[in-house]
């Protein structure tokens, strides 16, 4: 992996972390067209430049984040955290063995498409119009609800907004709530993955494959600046598109993106 292509993989990930659009299928399609090698460091790349845009989330919502007086706020988080904690623990290796096979990841992103494409109107009645009316009982259906995302292409937003507002969330509180719940269920998979787990190939911890050479710190650097700036970008442009449209221009662009990633590894690829 050269510099344009973690450059353009950093954009990728910015970009779709947030939306409810799968991060994880626009990533995959971004490594076979560019025949990037997915080597261990490159496995890792993908994963630990969510710390850019994990920053991206508290840079925007620092008041939320860094209010101490606030311990219900938290509390929530941890909670709802949870599930998403256990069962990734547990099914780290399936979900790493389905990441090699792109076609499961398009229809999944063709289904949750159309999904989308019925959410807001199955959902018109909401009763949670801010943040503190989310019980821990909600947020804690809703953490489970996060866990439909290790099905990649499934998008941990999408699943997190769509449980949302199952639990009565408006469209806008279920999308900020789907933000903070990222924060520290990306900070765990990230920490998890530089700092505990031992890639197969390469018999290495994480933070060994980024220290490995100057190149390696380099682009892990840059990924993450990238996927920050992006990432800030993307949410404030996503948050406008919702309350205006609500979720199906995401769902037809699913459908589309689906359909186009299915005929290209089923013919071309």
């Amino acid at each position: 992996m050269n510099i344009i292509q973690a450059f353009l993989i950093a954009i990728i990930e910015g970009l779709t972390e947030y939306l409810p659009v799968s991060s994880t299928a626009h990533m995959v399609f971004m490594s076979s067209y560019f025949g990037i090698q997915e080597d261990d460091f490159v496995k890792l790349f993908q994963v630990s430049i969510q710390f850019g845009a994990i920053l991206a989330v508290v840079a925007l919502y620092w008041k939320k984040f860094f209010d101490f007086s606030k311990f219900n706020f938290y509390i929530k988080l941890v909670f709802a955290v949870i599930p998403a904690l256990v069962l990734g623990k547990l099914f780290d290796d399936k979900i790493e063995a389905i990441l090699g096979d792109p076609i499961p990841i398009a229809i999944v992103l063709i289904l949750g498409g159309i999904i989308l494409l019925f959410i807001d109107s199955r959902f018109q009645n909401p009763t949670v119009v801010k943040e503190e009316d989310i019980t821990v009982k909600k947020a804690v259906i809703i953490g489970f609800w996060q866990c439909l995302a290790m099905m990649p292409g499934t998008s941990r937003s999408a699943a997190s907004i769509i449980g949302g507002m199952q639990q009565g969330l408006t469209r806008h509180v279920a999308a900020e709530f789907s933000f903070f719940l990222a924060v520290p269920t990306m900070m765990a998979v990230t920490c998890y993955s530089v700092f505990l787990k031992t890639y197969e190939t390469s018999q290495m911890k994480g933070y060994e494959l980024i220290l490995k050479s100057n190149e390696n710190i380099q682009l892990f650097l840059l990924g993450n600046v990238v996927a920050f700036i992006v990432a800030i970008i993307a949410i404030k442009f996503f948050i406008e598109i919702i309350k205006k449209y609500g979720f199906k221009p995401w769902g037809w662009y699913r459908i589309i993106v689906g359909i186009f990633l299915l005929i290209y590894f089923s013919y071309f690829k």
